[in-house]
């Protein structure tokens, strides 16, 4: 009998934890807390999301969101302090009134007229930074120069508000407003107005993200923010959050299997299930100070990895991807594994000798290394192209950090980026056809570094040189892609964004 009524309560203890889990993934809101609409509003509008794609479907009425007071749909959550929002969002169809509304907004309260900011871009293309300084005062503008963005930014720093606005694949362009005093405490979210009250329009977010950005009081090297594991599908362009942790996540390889994901922390290698979505600490044996410079030779056998030895200086080491005790390959250091040659026979690194960081290469199976690059300044990053006749890298020689690349003997050494920005690692796809980079702003970032969470772009252009696009815009840099990040099809990127406020995610696995 006891065991019966034990079961019994087992059953209703598991049915209400289904039903719990259910209902909180049916009415989830990701990243938001509440919804609702603002104003009078004739039809109500909804806001649900999908946690598996990681979209939201918005849809609303309203007269207007201008003037004095406002009527639309809202999708938010409150937060304090410092943020950057950011989404990827789209009408979806042809729409009734040239000035409907979608974007992103910041507001004291969920009042008509409340003061508020709003990243806004309307149905006829106008994209504009929006602001109602006073409680019931009149809404003001900055139109931006570009107009139909698909990628709009919303970034809070105290009491200023920059917008940055892209079409999809290039940069951002800004417009920016201060002195607009909020109040600490705000709701922050998206939005659709329809612009007519007997109308409801509906709109598409995708890659939409709140990102709460290190403080000026973080010791860099010393504290962390909390680390996302992104998987990008290179035709949509759409992201997904696959993994979460408040710790530091650096530099995701993707394994030959094409199930698995490679990742360092805090000195450890984890191995990262794609299907289960669970990591494993993988066995490097003796090697327990590993950073963020590993690497896979080509067939999937071997890993290069980066690892302090007893000195304290990073030394080159290989090891089976079943796991071991690594093989020493540097004398002296600091040496940072990059790239493999696809017959296995070398590893190309960048090691600081006699205080100059230039491009090496070594025998896998151990021998002296070769001296590739022997400019002034830092040359970092090398990696070989697959069919192994040139190595990619990244180097500072003529002023900024642009991407470069010479023959696979350290020959003919070509730059093939040449922008008013800095480009770091660059990755060639397994099929042959680009290269993925990251690119810091010069305004943040000196051309010889590539810190911590700083805005940041990843780019992709053609493997032979020419105009690139930008692919994810993200707050990120040291540990994002370090590494080679292709997936073995070249139809997806991995990549670590940074922020200290962290949501529970629905991932799915990658096949």
């Amino acid at each position: 009998m006891k065991k019966k009524i034990f079961y019994f309560f087992l059953f209703l203890a598991a049915s209400a934890l289904f039903h719990q889990q259910t209902h909180a993934q049916n009415t989830t809101l990701g990243i938001f807390e509440a919804q609702g609409d603002v104003g009078i509003v004739k039809h109500k509008g909804t806001g649900t999301y999908d946690p598996i794609l990681q979209v939201y479907n918005l849809s609303g009425s309203g007269a207007n969101i201008w003037a004095k007071a406002d009527g639309f749909h809202f999708v938010w959550k409150r937060m304090k302090g410092d943020f950057i929002l950011r989404t990827n969002a789209a009408f979806i169809g042809k729409g009734v009134e040239d000035h409907r509304k979608i974007g992103l907004m910041v507001r004291t309260s969920l009042d008509s007229n409340s003061k508020h900011v709003n990243a806004v871009v309307h149905g006829d293309g106008l994209t504009s930074l929006q602001f109602r300084k006073t409680v019931g005062g009149e809404t003001e503008e900055k139109k931006s120069t570009l107009t139909h963005a698909d990628v709009i930014q919303l970034e809070r720093h105290g009491n200023k508000y920059i917008m940055s606005v892209a079409h999809k694949g290039e940069l951002f362009v800004e417009e920016e407003v201060s002195d607009i005093d909020l109040g600490d405490d705000v709701y922050v979210g998206i939005f659709i107005c329809s612009h007519n009250t007997n109308v409801t329009e509906k709109a598409t977010f995708n890659n939409t993200r709140i990102v709460v950005p290190a403080p000026a009081s973080l010791v860099p090297y010393r504290q962390y923010l909390g680390s996302s594991i992104e998987i990008l599908d290179l035709e949509t362009q759409n992201s997904r959050i696959v993994y979460q942790s408040p710790k530091s996540l650096q530099a995701p390889n993707w394994m030959a299997d094409g199930r698995n994901l490679l990742y360092n922390s805090e000195g450890l290698l984890y191995k990262f299930d794609l299907k289960t979505n669970m990591p494993t600490v993988f066995n490097t044996g003796s090697a327990k100070n590993n950073n963020n410079d590993h690497v896979l030779s080509f067939d999937g056998k071997w890993l290069a990895i980066s690892s302090a030895d007893k000195t304290g200086s990073s030394i080159g080491w290989v090891v089976s991807t079943k796991g071991g005790e690594p093989r020493r390959m540097n004398e002296i250091g600091p040496s940072y594994m990059h790239g493999w040659s696809p017959d296995g026979k070398y590893i190309v690194f960048c090691g600081e000798r006699n205080k100059e960081y230039d491009v090496y290469r070594i025998p896998s199976a151990g021998g002296p290394e070769e001296r590739l690059t022997n400019s002034p300044g830092l040359d970092d990053g090398p990696e070989y192209s697959p069919d192994g006749k040139y190595i990619y890298f990244n180097s500072v020689r003529s002023g900024l950090m642009q991407v470069w690349r010479m023959k696979a003997d350290g020959s003919e050494q070509t730059q093939l980026t040449n922008d008013d920005y800095n480009n770091w690692f660059p990755h060639v796809s397994p099929d042959g056809k680009w290269i993925e980079y990251i690119t810091f702003l010069k305004n943040e970032v000196s051309p010889g570094d590539h810190p911590f969470y700083k805005h940041v772009y990843l780019r992709v252009m053609p493997v032979g040189g020419g105009p690139s696009k930008v692919i994810a815009y993200l707050y990120g840099g040291q540990g994002t892609i370090n590494t080679p990040s292709w997936s073995p099809d070249s139809k997806h990127l991995a990549f670590v964004s940074n922020t200290s406020l962290l949501f529970p995610v629905f991932p799915i696995a990658t096949n």
